[in-house]
């Protein structure tokens, strides 16, 4: 895919079709196995664009070729206390499997690390599954590493406390 056929930008919430497209693209990803293998629940599919828009913390962006939604990156403005600056954590980064494989990703990312620079940000942060190994090694080609402090306290893990 020629980059210049490649388009990205923020979600125009106003527009259904953008709305539906972030939908559309999330759910092909979530029924892969990489994404759980198992499509978004219909309350989901419902709700997912209107509260987003209603999180200014959000940053939605989608890749589009040939007016087809061809990738979304769904992220997150944070805090580092550490640093005393703003962060972005990327949640989702999804491609479709046609468009896989042709840069989309990594023009999703530059999108992403090109805004994060612009709001003065300190860093980008995300999670990956071990056995992911394709989105790895995208993350590592375009600068992430492991986690760790002090390489003497070891590497930091993601944990969670599911609510309900």
């Amino acid at each position: 895919m020629a980059a210049a056929s490649l388009e990205i930008r923020p979600v125009d919430w106003l527009k259904p079709d953008e709305s539906r497209a972030v939908v559309e693209v999330l759910d092909s990803y979530a029924s892969h196995l990489v994404g759980g293998g198992v499509p978004l629940s219909d309350g989901v599919r419902a709700n997912l664009a209107t509260e987003l828009a209603k999180r200014s913390n959000a940053l939605v962006l989608l890749a589009w070729s040939e007016g087809q939604a061809v990738g979304l990156v769904i992220a997150f403005e944070g805090f580092s206390t550490f640093a005393c600056k703003p962060l972005i954590n990327i949640h989702d980064l999804a491609v479709l499997p046609k468009f896989q494989c042709r840069g989309v990703g990594k023009a999703l990312m530059a999108a992403v690390e090109a805004e994060a620079r612009r709001r003065g940000c300190c860093k980008l942060t995300l999670e990956v599954l071990e056995h992911n190994q394709h989105a790895r090694k995208l993350y590592e080609a375009v600068g992430f590493a492991p986690y760790q402090l002090d390489p003497a306290a070891g590497r930091a893990l993601f944990l969670e406390k599911k609510l309900g």
